[in-house]
């Protein structure tokens, strides 16, 4: 593997879990303490990082440093698919409570209700 091809791999994941976590480039940068010229640098395979760069990325986005590295074909593919599924199952159970929490308050205070 060329230092070209790990500096794309890097790239790649590094807007992978960027995008994930639903960070915008603003906001990784300033929870890493860099730049955003230097983070769309580095996203886009122009410049390199430090091992200690390397170490913050990954807990920036909650994952291992080594799945930075981990080539397109080698990532999971379900990650997107599962984070989509937990959300919509959070925005599911979220809706469901608030409706039991309506449908009990309006039962209690004999309040009808429009559905």
């Amino acid at each position: 593997m060329t230092e070209y091809e790990l500096r794309k791999i890097l790239s790649i994941n590094l807007k992978r879990y960027r995008a994930y976590r639903k960070f915008s480039q603003a906001d990784l940068a300033e929870k890493l303490g860099i730049s955003i010229p230097f983070l769309s640098d580095v996203e886009n395979g122009r410049k390199w990082v430090s091992p200690v760069t390397l170490v913050k990325f990954a807990a920036a986005l909650n994952i291992e440093p080594y799945e930075l590295f981990k080539p397109e074909d080698v990532l999971s593919p379900s990650i997107a698919s599962a984070l989509s599924k937990w959300s919509d199952e959070v925005s599911e159970a979220v809706t469901q409570t608030l409706s039991n929490i309506r449908d009990h308050y309006l039962t209690e205070s004999n309040i009808p209700h429009k559905d």
